[in-house]
């Protein structure tokens, strides 16, 4: 068993969001093997409630509060700094000084961050071997979102991309290990940074098939008349807003008027008002639910119609392991390892999805099909300890490292 300290930029519970999912697991995976100091942050007051719970994971832990608003504005000390704006967001004395205090006092075998930008907390601690999950190349999304939005955003987005890559290339240099959630990630990151492309690899991303499952009674959210259509997904991320308004406006109308009894439902965390705003008649807004898996479980289709994605979505792993037909575009669809057209549907634009959805509503006999093969395709592919366990034997080595030089 080795001591480890677990830097997480959220509160990694409840496992209702992407990053969520992954830390959360993350967390359970470490805590059943060794044991964890974490560190992390609250920046939605809902997820108070849940900081018990997280407790009982760890050795110690010590949650520091950010206010989102007040951090953005803070956020741009980066511009004085020449910074990624991302650094001086998550910025906060109170967790330096614990994170100084355990490294202090505890026999810390590693480090594990969860996303780059905690990196900063342990940047002057070079005695201490760090393990960084990085999850997705975040730097190249800041510049995939330059080159979706107008001046002046798009010259912020672009200077972020670049700071931040700058950023993670030092993180990535100074660790044992990196780890990226799919090969596609590492192959990126490691043209961009090629002195790294040695110490860097694939940690796949997972999801719990026995939660996650069909077998489970769990009553309809839907009108017996309905034909319901499902998007998953926190709705105060940009991709997700960009999917569903895009979905909403061009792909929905069309099927709407084939299909009198179909209806749209956006499910998610903290829709923005630009989300709210698609709500009519046949579009639902649900915005936070108490369990997502009934409007999967009891979906007609499920879509994932993100035109800017990176890595694995986690909600194309939960909808397939319910059991429910799902259309992905082209950029969620590459990074999931099961056969399209089996497993799962692609579509590369509106004209696609809107022939998908259409062709499943007509044969529900092969939708039913393709929700049977993605369920079976999950519990071969995806559980979560079998892609965790990537880490554990750098955690060995880090371990025996340290106890040889005590």
């Amino acid at each position: 068993m080795s001591t480890l300290l677990y830097l997480v930029h959220r509160l990694p519970y409840p496992p209702n969001k992407g990053d969520k999912v992954r830390s959360f697991h993350l967390l359970k995976h470490l805590a059943a093997r060794h044991r964890v100091f974490l560190g992390t942050f609250i920046d939605d007051p809902e997820d108070e409630r849940y900081v018990e719970t997280v407790r009982g994971y760890c050795a110690d832990l010590h949650v520091a509060r950010l206010d989102p608003k007040l951090a953005r504005i803070l956020s741009l000390r980066g511009l004085l700094s020449d910074q990624a704006l991302s650094l001086p967001y998550y910025r906060n004395a109170g967790l330096q000084a614990w994170v100084d205090r355990t490294l202090q006092t505890e026999k810390i075998d590693a480090t594990v961050i969860f996303s780059s930008v905690m990196a900063q907390f342990v940047e002057r601690h070079t005695e201490v071997v760090s393990l960084v999950d990085f999850c997705d190349v975040d730097s190249y999304k800041w510049t995939q979102y330059a080159g979706r939005h107008r001046w002046p955003m798009s010259s912020l987005y672009r200077r972020e991309g670049e700071r931040l890559l700058a950023f993670e290339r030092m993180v990535a240099a100074r660790s044992s290990r990196s780890f990226f959630v799919t090969p596609a990630e590492v192959d990126l990151f490691a043209g961009l940074a090629p002195e790294c492309a040695g110490k860097i690899e694939a940690m796949c991303n997972g999801v719990d098939a026995d939660y996650f499952s069909p077998a489970h009674e769990l009553p309809s959210p839907f009108a017996a008349d309905e034909l319901p259509v499902v998007f998953t997904g926190a709705m105060d991320y940009w991709p997700n807003i960009d999917g569903a308004s895009w979905f909403a406006k061009e792909a929905f109308p069309q099927l709407a008027r084939a299909w009198p009894t179909l209806r749209f439902f956006i499910v998610g965390r903290s829709p923005t008002p630009a989300v709210q705003g698609l709500a009519n008649n046949r579009i639902v807004v649900t915005g936070t639910v108490p369990d997502v898996r009934p409007y999967l479980r009891h979906a007609a289709v499920v879509v994932a119609p993100l035109r800017l994605a990176r890595g694995v979505q986690n909600k194309i792993l939960e909808a397939m392991s319910m059991g429910r037909p799902v259309i992905a575009s082209q950029e969620c669809a590459t990074p999931i390892d099961a056969v399209a057209e089996r497993d799962f549907l692609t579509a590369g634009g509106i004209d696609d999805f809107v022939a998908q959805v259409d062709s499943l509503l007509r044969e529900p006999a092969r939708a039913a099909a393709i929700g049977v093969a993605g369920r079976e395709r999950v519990l071969e592919r995806y559980s979560w300890d079998a892609h965790l366990s990537t880490i554990d034997r750098h955690v060995g080595l880090t371990a025996a490292g340290r106890e040889s030089a005590r």
